[in-house]
């Protein structure tokens, strides 16, 4: 699905929001690429989880960031996420059977039922003292945020 299909009937302007994620991903020297299409992660999220049991989350995280990003690969396809675990080092034939069992589908329906019940609807989403601050945001409303939940912590 294209993200102008994905984001119809919003008032979002999407050549803004792709400029300045872009000048912020080249800020902090993390690449992205030219995003056109967003694909439904579940399986990745889902080998993710399996990757954490083998200590391997960020490197695991990392590379599928840059694969959905940076090169613009549907993380959504198989061969993709086998590829992915092969490049951090995890045994590809478990991984496969990872996928094939969906053995992480209950961890990551919870997971998204916690999401749900927290009306966490985007990532990221920072959350702290039953406040939220949804979203990519500049980093002086991160601090705003940060600044007055800790006022509110002292009281």
């Amino acid at each position: 699905m294209t993200l102008e299909e994905l984001f119809s009937g919003r008032s979002i302007n999407m050549d803004g929001v792709m400029a300045r994620l872009r000048r912020v991903a080249d800020e902090v020297g993390v690449p992205f690429g030219d995003q056109e299409k967003t694909y439904n992660s579940r399986l990745a999220q889902e080998l993710g989880l399996w990757a954490e049991t083998k200590g391997k989350e960020d490197e695991f995280h990392g590379a599928a960031f840059k694969a959905f990003f940076a090169d613009g690969k549907n993380i959504g396809e198989v061969p993709v996420l086998l590829e992915l675990a092969e490049s951090v080092n995890l045994p590809r034939k478990e991984a496969q059977e990872i996928l094939e069992t969906r053995a992480f589908k209950e961890a990551v329906d919870s997971d998204w039922e916690e999401a749900r019940e927290k009306e966490i609807t985007v990532i990221p989403t920072f959350v702290t003292d039953q406040r939220k601050l949804a979203g990519f945001q500049p980093y002086e409303a991160l601090k705003r945020f940060m600044a007055v939940n800790n006022v509110k912590k002292r009281e």
